[in-house]
């Protein structure tokens, strides 16, 4: 069975029956395995469910009546909007239809998320307030109201998600078995078991530091465990000292409820957790304080973690090797300015109070935790092998392409889609190994954003070296949080003799692309592979992302030249088919958006559908809007922050705008523009937010297989009929969750394609 002929085409069907009673028409088979149902969540039940918080935001300001398209009431602030994106990941924590430990992945994404909220976007907001900057966002929301304005949602949200942990998640998880206690709640038995424990594998690494004249209050790292602790001395003297929890240990404690200290073996993570109960690494250091500092008495300690500024500035124009600039960057960012102080809630006042005061800390930055502290650290308890307790496993169907053995004919012959995780990566590992391997394979051009631990994108292009093809990877060492990991990768492959290039001073290289040269029988031939994802197989598992394969001779040779002007001093703005940050990725989006507007005056039925994870760019919005006011009817997917604000009369009233947040991260960008029934498809890296239009060397490619464009838009149709995880956002700023009505059929996108891709292995 050829490409073409994917099963998805019957997605179509698609927006499946969002009002229809009776079930969409099976598809096609596409796989020579069996295909099987995976039991994934019932949409009915998800659809069900109201969309009730107790912690709504409140509206934005009315803009009834606004005529000017600049008036900064049109425009949402791109903070305040980012939380309400994390909102709808706590609302799928706290859903009980999703399986307990998918609630706990969720919880901990949320907090994760925050985390990286507040060291880097809430920390560019209090640099600009210390600075006196004015507001540089569309809504001109000054940063001390953006500050307030912050808290107040955050402190909702934390609240809400606490009190989910503490009062239903944590009681169902002990009631199903995954016992995660305090250390109180041990037996004398496991107690003694954990004093052998502690004295051989904790104890030894601990490091208490003594806080007096003589030594200053210590530099804490981003995102440590610490406690501040308390001391009596023996002549009455009260002392101070601080003690950092090992970063290099499981914080997960399993204790077996039948073993004895004589039976001592070092713990971690057990697989299953059924016979154990499980305690924190902080729980049992704080048990064990007192043996840190004999002759003194404890009296009192309390756990915090302190967010601190990551987004510093990397001097690239001074620097002479961009690499050791990085280097010294990730060393620096670990001690940024303080942003945020998490602190343990209900404990003393006057211990509380030393260390705000040591800190310099104003009362916006302290958020005080009912709860366990760090729970963006709880995501290994998503390894245990408690399958009951999660959705069932998932694959992505094999691409028919790697069954059928070569993969440079299949895409000779046509272009290639592949939309994961509803199909796997492995078409794209098939690709990249088969061009190491294959010995008509002359060179292989590489971009690197995010590939993840373990690479086997890395190991091909290695091996490909060692076969003595030419190996060039550009490698972005800037791609935030892992710097490190990229500049390991790097150095192991220029010792393997591949070419790297470190990327460029003053933009990201974020583009996604893969460059095979071929020698054939007819000449040289050249083979590409696009994509709106990182080469990495473990995000590919959890994020929907699509992937091109072609070998169009226009787009093989726009790759080429971009290539050149990555690795070499080429200054080619122009291309043949590619659009190419920063040179024309808004002005090409903006063209599109006016030639739509002139269909539409001239056929009528003007229709416009966007699929990314951002939208703030405000001239697109603004365009947007344009284009809304001549009729066009538009249809925004914005998984994320969404600067517009859709549905106001005489404004953005034909504009719609969701958001889709379920078992996969929503990552794929698709910009969709029908142009008098001859559709355009643009599908790449870039969001349009001006970090990606005007900072980054991005990539999209325009989809020229008319199969493949109606295989898109009809991925796109049933999205924007999904009533089960689906939010509407109303002019106001607020999301609804979408439910289904009475007559409806429910339609859960991810659900459906799940089952009309997947298989249980």
């Amino acid at each position: 069975m050829t490409e073409t002929q994917t099963p998805e085409s019957a997605a179509a069907t698609t927006a499946i029956a969002a009002a229809q009673p009776e079930a969409p028409a099976k598809p096609k088979a596409r796989a020579t395995k069996p295909r099987v149902k995976t039991g994934t969540r019932k949409a009915p039940a998800r659809a069900a469910r109201a969309a009730v918080d107790d912690d709504l935001p409140p509206p934005l300001p009315s803009a009834e009546g606004v005529t000017d398209l600049s008036d900064p009431r049109l425009y949402i602030n791109r903070e305040i909007n980012w939380i309400e994106f994390d909102r709808k990941v706590l609302d799928e924590a706290c859903d009980p239809n999703v399986p307990l430990l998918e609630q706990l992945k969720f919880l901990s994404i949320f907090y994760n998320n925050l985390d990286e909220f507040f060291m880097v976007r809430v920390s560019n907001i209090c640099r600009q307030m210390k600075g006196g900057a004015s507001s540089s966002s569309p809504d001109e929301l000054p940063p001390a109201k953006q500050l307030a304005e912050i808290r107040k949602r955050v402190l909702g949200l934390l609240n809400r998600a606490q009190n989910h942990w503490r009062l239903k998640m944590h009681p169902a998880l002990m009631e199903r078995g995954v016992r995660l206690v305090r250390y109180k709640d041990l037996t004398d038995r496991q107690k003694s078991f954990l004093e052998g424990y502690f004295d051989n594998e904790i104890y030894p690494i601990l490091t208490p530091q003594a806080i007096d004249p003589g030594h200053p209050f210590p530099t804490i790292s981003n995102t440590s465990l610490n406690f501040l602790i308390r001391l009596r001395a023996p002549d009455g003297t009260e002392r101070y000292a601080r003690l950092k929890c090992p970063t290099n240990m499981s914080r997960f404690i399993f204790v077996p409820r039948t073993k004895t200290s004589e039976d001592y073996a070092e713990l971690g993570i057990n697989s299953n957790g059924r016979d154990d109960d499980i305690i924190l690494l902080d729980d049992l250091i704080r048990e064990h304080l007192g043996t840190l500092f004999p002759g003194h008495e404890v009296e009192a300690a309390v756990l915090f973690r302190l967010t601190r500024n990551t987004d510093l500035e990397i001097e690239e124009d001074e620097a002479d090797d961009l690499l050791e600039a990085v280097k010294d960057f990730v060393d620096q960012r670990r001690f940024g300015d303080v942003i945020r102080l998490e602190i343990e809630h209900g404990i003393d006042a006057e211990l509380s109070n030393y260390l705000i005061d040591h800190l310099e800390l104003l009362p916006f930055q302290i958020y005080r935790v009912k709860g366990p502290l760090a729970m963006s650290e709880f995501m290994p308890l998503i390894g245990l092998d408690r399958p009951n307790l999660k959705d069932p496993s998932y694959k992505g169907l094999e691409p028919a392409f790697v069954q059928e053995g070569d993969v440079f004919a299949t895409t000779r012959n046509h272009d290639i889609l592949l939309y994961h995780p509803y199909e796997s990566f492995s078409g794209v590992l098939d690709f990249i190994r088969r061009a190491s391997e294959d010995p008509q394979v002359v060179a292989i051009k590489q971009t690197l954003y995010r590939c993840g631990n373990n690479s086997p994108i890395v190991k091909a292009l290695i091996e490909a070296r060692r076969r003595g093809k030419q190996v060039t990877a550009v490698v972005e060492l800037k791609a935030r949080f892992d710097e490190e990991r990229n500049i390991n990768w790097a150095e192991e492959m220029e010792k393997a003799g591949v070419n790297i290039v470190y990327g460029f001073v003053g933009l990201k290289i974020h583009a996604k692309l893969c460059l095979v040269v071929r020698r054939e029988a007819d000449g040289m031939k050249r083979y590409v592979h696009i994509s709106t994802g990182n080469y990495n197989p473990s995000s590919a598992k959890i994020y929907t992302d699509y992937g091109l394969l072609t070998a169009d001779n226009d787009i093989c040779a726009d790759v080429s030249d971009l290539f050149n002007v990555m690795t070499g001093y080429s200054s080619q703005t122009k291309y043949r088919q590619l659009v190419v940050s920063p040179h024309s990725t808004r002005t090409s989006i903006l063209e599109h958006i006016r030639k739509e507007v002139e269909c539409h005056k001239a056929n009528g039925n003007g229709r416009i559908i966007f699929k990314c994870n951002q939208l703030v760019d405000r001239h697109i919005i603004r365009a947007l809007y344009e284009a809304s006011q001549a009729g066009v009817c538009i249809s925004l997917i914005i998984r994320g922050i969404c600067c517009l604000r859709p549905g106001i009369p005489g404004i953005s009233d034909n504009i719609t705008v969701t958001s889709i947040v379920g078992r996969f991260l929503e990552h794929a960008r698709a910009y969709w523009f029908d142009h008098a029934g001859e559709p355009v498809v643009l599908i790449g890296s870039a969001d349009l937010m001006p970090r990606n239009l005007d900072g980054r060397i991005e990539v999209l490619v325009p989809v020229l297989d008319k199969s493949i464009r109606d295989r898109l838009k009809r991925s796109l149709d049933l999205q924007l009929a999904d009533n089960v995880q689906s939010w509407t956002m109303g002019s106001d700023g607020r999301y609804t969750r979408q439910t289904v009505k009475r007559g409806e059929k429910a339609v859960d996108s991810q659900d459906y394609l799940a089952k009309h891709y997947g298989q249980i292995p």
